[in-house]
């Protein structure tokens, strides 16, 4: 049945999306038995909720409407750069280390006197 125009759609919150979509996948309901026991009526909606799952865990099944498009995964740009952060100590640990050695080498040497 089309949308009417002024129409209130019935929203779900993220707890009881994430309930259908462990029923689905752990308990194995069907998708008629979930939408009896939360009352929807439009099938259609519960398999987005799963489309989003799969493609972008519980993330995906978070409103988004209203929100800075930047601000939107900022989760994932932590991460990235905590990676970004881990990895560039370990290179400065690296240089340190092969510093060190230059340094004691180069103190080894012996220095060439000019006559």
């Amino acid at each position: 049945m089309p949308a009417v125009k002024g129409q209130k759609f019935k929203q779900y919150s993220f707890e009881i999306k994430m309930e259908a979509i462990h029923l689905h996948l752990v308990e194995g309901w069907t998708y008629r038995r979930i939408m009896e026991k939360f009352g929807m009526t439009d099938r259609h909606r519960l398999k987005d909720w799963m489309k989003k799952y799969k493609e972008s865990g519980e993330f995906g099944l978070i409103d988004h409407r209203g929100r800075r498009k930047e601000y939107i995964d900022q989760d994932r740009q932590m991460r990235r750069l905590k990676r970004e952060n881990e990895m560039l100590k370990k290179c400065l640990e690296i240089w340190m280390q092969e510093m060190k050695c230059k340094d004691i080498l180069a103190s080894r040497k012996p220095q060439k006197s000019i006559q």
